[in-house]
């Protein structure tokens, strides 16, 4: 029932039992007319009204009045058409943005509220149940690049395919500093969208994630994270100079679970509408037009003016962000690493590095690099094969 509906039935049941109290003596017009919150005189209109034509008579006629700022009946059936034949796949605050975008129906833009109303009453989308109990949320960081977020959601993106969306985002802003589809998040995904992180903005002073193996090592299943034996990924947050700093429980992270509700009920409708069906398609489309767009809609400006970004100034990425293993040289002059023969070259400062201690690299891309101590002795792709067969230049690691 509305409001306005609720109150005129409640005035007309008080006055019912003032108009009552008042004809048996118990009150005087002065004392009805007070507890109607009236004057006498009204109180006096209100009873010839009353006996001349009942309750109606007192009704306010407004109530059965159209509302002039009401839309044309037309407007509705064209807004219910338009959502059902192309966009019934959209949630309303997506399919109100685009409406919004397009400039409304006739020349004219409706609230979200309105939309939602009309779809609703048309029964193309459904009532929301009630939120649940209210959590403190806790408070954003006052600068840019003093926390950002990592996360990834499995998802069916595109029909018949599952994969991963990697996304790294701004705590102060909830900026999306770099999305990518991955078919199965890692230390290489993580790698790359911190490397995209540092090449668009700078060093961030702390960094928050999930206890995934790829962040930590955790001794005891659901325990605490150990914060001595690094993983690949965490080591290359120590050399940044970058606090690592884990999230137990999924309301801990609840700013990236919010934004991965978002785009579940976004960007499959987005993509489907563009025709996307590869990863490839999908991760440039990413780039171009979901991030930039998203970010223009969902980001907020941070408490404070200025940014913790540290500028990257003589910095190599790829090889401050390389995963690196210690491996010891076979009879064959050769480095197994991952089922991989790597053939060191001729070197002229030594004639052979068999039982030498050296370093595997592996940057984000899958490059792999091979060292001796600071000497780079080679490059190789992601097969194994020699790339560089120059001999040492004297490269520190």
């Amino acid at each position: 029932m509305k409001r306005a509906v609720w109150l005129q039935e409640t005035r007309a049941m008080k006055f019912l039992q003032t108009q009552s109290d008042w004809e048996s003596g118990r009150l005087t017009q002065e004392e009805a007319a007070q507890i109607l919150g009236i004057c006498e005189r009204s109180f006096r209109r209100y009873l010839v009204k009353y006996d001349e034509g009942g309750l109606d008579a007192l009704a306010d006629r407004r109530l059965n009045q159209p509302s002039r700022r009401k839309a044309p009946l037309e407007e509705r059936v064209k807004l219910a058409d338009m959502y059902k034949h192309s966009f019934s796949s959209y949630n309303v605050r997506h399919f109100h943005q685009i409406y919004a975008e397009r400039g409304g129906l006739n020349g004219q833009v409706r609230s979200y509220s309105w939309i939602k109303s009309v779809l609703q009453d048309q029964q193309l989308v459904k009532v929301a149940k009630a939120r649940g109990k209210h959590r403190i949320k806790r408070e954003r960081k006052p600068l840019p690049g003093m926390m950002i977020h990592q996360d990834a959601s499995t998802h069916r993106w595109v029909p018949d395919e599952v994969w991963d969306l990697v996304v790294t985002l701004d705590d102060a802003t909830s900026e999306h500093l770099d999305m990518r589809f991955v078919p199965q998040e890692g230390t290489a995904s993580s790698m790359a969208g911190i490397k995209a992180v540092l090449q668009t903005k700078g060093i961030p002073s702390s960094f928050y994630s999930d206890r995934g193996a790829h962040y930590w090592t955790t001794p005891e299943a659901g325990g605490k994270v150990d914060k001595v034996n690094l993983t690949q990924f965490g080591q290359a947050m120590k050399r940044l100079g970058v606090e690592m700093i884990a999230a137990y429980s999924p309301e801990a992270r609840g700013r990236s679970e919010r934004q991965f509700k978002t785009h579940q009920g976004r960007l499959p409708q987005e993509l489907a509408s563009a025709g996307i069906t590869t990863m490839q398609a999908a991760n440039r489309y990413l780039k171009e037009h979901y991030m930039p767009t998203f970010n223009k809609h969902f980001s907020c400006p941070a408490a404070q003016l200025g940014t913790a970004y540290v500028p990257l100034r003589g910095v190599d990425v790829d090889e401050v962000l390389s995963e690196r293993y210690e491996r010891t040289v076979g009879n064959d002059n050769c480095v197994s690493y991952n089922k991989l023969k790597l053939q060191i070259p001729a070197d002229q400062h030594r004639y052979h590095y068999v039982r030498t201690k050296v370093q595997v690299r592996v940057n984000c891309e899958g490059a792999i690099s091979l060292y001796h101590g600071p000497r780079l002795l080679a490059n190789y792709d992601e097969q194994g094969r020699l790339i560089e067969p120059e001999r040492g230049n004297g490269t520190t690691g």
